[in-house]
């Protein structure tokens, strides 16, 4: 039961759903391509991340100096991914981090 309410809270946040869609979409992503797509605060995203690594539905990979982020098997959120679809592709191009690359 818990998890299904730390999802919840996961999903009660627009700015959340665009970073697991994104993640859905992308498959791994650095905090950097998550702020510079969305506009977002490097300080909030990583707060973000920080709360869906607890509720145990991002996972990440350390690849030299980076810290990657992707999604974890997780049934319920795939069914929940699965119905936004359509709205995922309406979410901006992925502005890459050169300094990865």
């Amino acid at each position: 039961m818990q998890k299904l309410v730390s999802l919840g809270k996961i999903l009660s946040d627009i700015n959340r759903v665009k970073i697991l869609s994104l993640l859905q979409r992308e498959n791994e992503l650095c905090v950097c391509e998550f702020c510079d797509t969305l506009k977002l605060s490097q300080p909030l995203v990583s707060r973000h991340l920080k709360q869906m690594r607890e509720a145990d539905i991002v996972a990440t990979q350390q690849k030299g100096k980076w810290i990657l982020y992707s999604l974890k098997h997780n049934t319920i959120l795939e069914c929940i991914l699965i119905n936004i679809k359509d709205e995922i592709q309406e979410l901006p191009q992925i502005v890459s981090c050169t300094a990865r690359l």
